[in-house]
């Protein structure tokens, strides 16, 4: 199956060298670019792509406007990356908000943005962990959390140690390690907490889980695997 995308930037040697990289991929197939966000938004509706890479600063509609026409399109199954130069908290906060599938940096290496088109077209989402760490750490300080909403006692102990896993931006592999479970269990678990929580994907359920200060609540959980944190999203995350 060939994974059909769209790129959008206002750099035309950047949107060049991105389609290049995408068409070295057998199972990728860049089908349209745009130089600003109100052609990527069109463009999208007209070709309904897998997966739309945009630049967040854009003119005529900068990319987190345009992630926001696109995904609320009821008739829409474009899954949406957001890549920038700029390593803003506030970028990735609107990022989360919107439903973007992945927030990168354009430092990201090509095999990176590879696996991240692939991880968002399958609905999965990531965003850098030293990003989302960051983020999170300064939003859960300044902002006063609001109550558990009660959707929260419908979670089995599991499924709430797996939330709070997800919030600090593991992988499913890593969850996997320090729960001592499969890797298609952490999947389980995760489908699970999205369906009783009625979220979209897994950055709906990170920002969800920081907005109502689940992660001040609870201690991280030991880091049994003797890994370092991740410098990169990967394919698992």
């Amino acid at each position: 199956m060939t994974l059909r995308v769209l790129v959008a930037d206002d750099h035309a040697m950047f949107r060049s060298g991105l389609r290049a990289v995408l068409d070295t991929q057998p199972d990728l197939e860049c089908v349209a670019e745009a130089s600003d966000g109100r052609t990527a938004v069109n463009e999208v509706r007209r070709l309904r792509p897998d997966v739309a890479i945009l630049d967040i600063r854009m003119p005529r509609l900068d990319g987190l406007h345009a992630t926001e026409a696109i995904l609320a399109d009821p008739g829409n199954t474009t899954k949406v990356l957001l890549l920038t130069t700029y390593d803003h908290d506030a970028y990735v906060h609107r990022a989360l908000r919107a439903g973007a599938s992945g927030f990168l940096l354009k430092s990201l290496p090509p095999e990176e943005l590879i696996a991240a088109v692939r991880v968002a077209a399958r609905g999965d989402a990531l965003i850098d962990p030293s990003v989302t760490r960051r983020l999170m750490a300064r939003l859960a300080d300044s902002v006063a959390p609001p109550p558990a909403p009660a959707d929260l006692d419908h979670l089995t102990a599991r499924e709430r140690e797996v939330l709070l896993l997800l919030a600090q931006a593991h992988s499913n592999a890593e969850i996997a390690a320090r729960l001592g479970i499969g890797d298609e269990t952490v999947k389980t678990h995760v489908s699970r907490i999205l369906t009783k929580l009625d979220l979209r994907d897994r950055v709906h359920a990170v920002a969800y889980a920081h907005l109502h200060g689940l992660v001040k609540q609870a201690p991280a959980s030991p880091d049994t695997t003797g890994r370092h944190e991740r410098r990169g999203p990967g394919p698992g995350a």
